[in-house]
């Protein structure tokens, strides 16, 4: 069995003054905090919601 991919995640911007849909997309991600990393698994509905708060958000290289 092949091993899955992941993709790390870290908040870089605050959900302040941004619309509902987008705060409960990092919730959904699983960030909280400007800073919290994620590492999550690399599926087209993952990258839907980074490319949605990708102001937000930045993919960590490793």
């Amino acid at each position: 069995m092949a091993a899955k991919k992941t993709i790390k995640v870290r908040q870089t911007g605050s959900p302040i003054r941004r619309p509902q849909d987008q705060r409960a997309t990092l919730i959904g991600l699983g960030l909280k905090k400007i800073g919290s990393e994620r590492e999550l698994e690399d599926t087209p509905s993952v990258r839907g919601m980074i490319r949605k708060v990708s102001h937000m958000v930045e993919i960590v290289e490793e």
